[in-house]
């Protein structure tokens, strides 16, 4: 059956092997740090024969999560009558979820935050935070006037000086 989905010039390797399915989470990172596009071919060997049932509902379970088919497989889960052993088959996809959990936290979390932070906060805590904002608000103001009204200020007699010594 795996003979099936390795590609020509290509063979199935042995990674490792897990006694449980608790011990199936250690090969979770060999599958994170492969590339995009990448195709998987996992053996799962049981101790009984496993039932249609079950093959069905790790089949469903495989589509409603989402995951990239093998290319030419209808299926994820395919069961070798010989043995009891179950061999899955998927195409590695980019994992979504993860990076739109990160923009949601980047650009809802903080003004969340500071909205519950000033909810808690006492009122005269908030009344110096205001008064404080305001006199930096005021302080940049009058920057910017003064920044703007130095070359109206400029006396007059250096300014005919100028014209005079330029037409000279």
């Amino acid at each position: 059956m795996p003979c099936a989905f390795v590609p020509p010039e290509y063979r199935a390797v042995l990674i490792g092997q897990a006694q449980n399915i608790a011990d199936l989470g250690t090969f979770s990172p060999l599958e994170d740090s492969a590339e995009e596009g990448a195709l998987v071919l996992v053996r799962l060997d049981f101790a009984e024969e496993v039932s249609e049932e079950v093959l069905g509902s790790i089949e469903q379970s495989c589509r409603d999560a989402g995951i990239e088919p093998y290319p030419g497989s209808p299926y994820y889960v395919y069961a070798d009558t010989a043995s009891n052993s179950v061999y899955m088959v998927w195409q590695k996809g980019m994992p979504w979820l993860p990076i739109i959990i990160g923009l949601l936290a980047t650009v809802v979390l903080p003004p969340l935050l500071t909205a519950g932070i000033w909810l808690i906060l006492p009122d005269s805590l908030k009344s110096l935070i205001s008064s404080l904002v305001n006199m930096g608000m005021m302080l940049v103001m009058m920057w910017l006037l003064t920044s703007l009204m130095k070359p109206l200020l400029t006396p007059a007699r250096e300014k005919q000086k100028q014209v005079k010594e330029a037409g000279e």
